[in-house]
């Protein structure tokens, strides 16, 4: 049952529902983008499709996780400041936690499932971005040049395979929809309610700056070992655009060459990290309690993953309130009609590379995606019965071939 409008804007009914998403969000972030449509755009309605793209396109041009940053923008217009942490805490915690355990030896979460569940999480990504394109495509590519925007997207992407090359296609899209996207007069502009005005806004970039040119000066003066791990993860967490395996390169030349973590328990947690669900940005979680230095153990690990998300916080509280002024312009409003058109095609890249390239080996692997998308589109199942369903059907599928 859906909860009503009311009762669901306080910051522990956010954490509530984002802490389910976070149980059950497999499938890296394109997946994640999907169950976050699912259940907040189409079941709960906290927000228009057109919004919900509008949001997803400023947290594709951010540094940092793409997933991670909506989440934290729906929760603050859900709830404010308090919001944004609860959605934020709710569908980081699981994740993290599992892996700081991974990091102290008290669980090997991989080695425990049965075969096949693993390979049954990816097969329902696929169902799940599946879903998630057809809707977004219904809706935001309705004309010739949009859908047109979104075939060359996609190819574009799928042929050169960088985030540079998905900034730039999303820059042409937004001229494109200069061109001929224009907003119908009269329509009506659907804002997201903000919690924060512009001069909040300067605050927090002025911060995240501030940061990004402070924290490795303050640093390199000190011999403090926490201020070093933060100073590392921050970065990590400011400087990449693209989010998830691209951090992970950083992330390896901050701690295994300075002896913080050895490079076979890097592996080791990396491979872990792909096991559960929620944003892969939680690996840093397993490093900070994996440090052979202090800070280490839960410390380490709450340490690192703060480090490492503080700049999406920062980044979208900065950038939300202005990004709300300019998308309520009509100009604006016809260039984000193609750049939406462009996130659609990115989706639908993602789609075939690396979510179904990765998961679909087999005709039975197609049959299980195929059972869990009429699942979602038509039996109208929820999205973590659907979960469950898949990692069933794929012990079974292992056993059974």
């Amino acid at each position: 049952m859906t909860d009503t409008p009311q009762t669901d804007r306080s910051p522990w009914a956010v954490f509530w529902i984002f802490l389910r998403l976070g149980l059950t969000s497999f499938g890296g972030p394109i997946a994640h983008l999907g169950y976050f449509r699912q259940e907040l755009v189409v079941r709960r309605q906290w927000l228009t499709e057109r919004s919900y793209a509008d949001l997803v396109a400023l947290c594709q041009f951010l540094p940092g996780p793409a997933s991670s940053q909506v989440g934290i923008a729906l929760g603050l217009s859900r709830s404010g400041y308090a919001g944004a942490l609860a959605a934020w805490a709710g569908f980081t915690l699981p994740s993290a936690v599992v892996l700081m355990l991974f990091a102290q030896g008290i669980t090997h979460y991989g080695d425990a499932l049965p075969t096949g569940v693993l390979h049954g999480l990816k097969v329902v990504a696929v169902a799940v971005v599946a879903q998630a394109v057809w809707g977004m495509a219904r809706n935001l590519c309705p004309d010739v040049p949009r859908i047109t925007t979104m075939v060359a997207a996609t190819c574009a992407v799928l042929l050169v395979p960088s985030v540079w090359v998905q900034v730039g296609v999303m820059a042409l899209a937004a001229a494109v929809g200069l061109r001929w996207c224009k907003p119908p007069p009269g329509q009506a502009h659907d804002p997201l309610p903000m919690a924060i005005g512009p001069r909040a806004g300067a605050f927090w970039l002025t911060l995240f700056f501030a940061l990004l040119i402070g924290l490795p000066l303050w640093a390199g003066a000190s011999a403090h070992q926490t201020l070093a791990l933060v100073d590392a993860f921050y970065r990590a967490g400011a400087l990449v655009f693209g989010g998830g395996h691209v951090v992970l390169p950083l992330l390896q030349a901050e701690v295994v060459p300075t002896g913080w973590v050895g490079n076979d328990a890097f592996l080791a947690g990396y491979g872990a990290a792909q096991a559960v669900p929620g944003p892969l940005f939680t690996f840093a979680a397993f490093l900070g309690a994996a440090m052979q230095q202090p800070p280490t153990g839960w410390l380490g690990g709450l340490v690192a993953l703060l480090a490492i998300f503080a700049p999406s916080f920062l980044l979208v509280l900065g950038a939300l309130p202005f990004w709300e002024r300019l998308r309520g312009h009509p100009r604006t409003q016809a260039a984000l009609a193609g750049t939406n058109a462009a996130v659609v095609g990115l989706l639908l890249a993602a789609l075939y590379q690396p979510v179904w390239t990765s998961a679909i080996h087999t005709p039975p692997d197609f049959g299980l995606a195929l059972v869990a998308w009429v699942a979602l589109m038509f039996w109208k199942w929820p999205p973590w019965l659907v979960v469950l369903g898949s990692a069933v059907g794929g012990a079974v599928l292992a056993h059974a071939l």
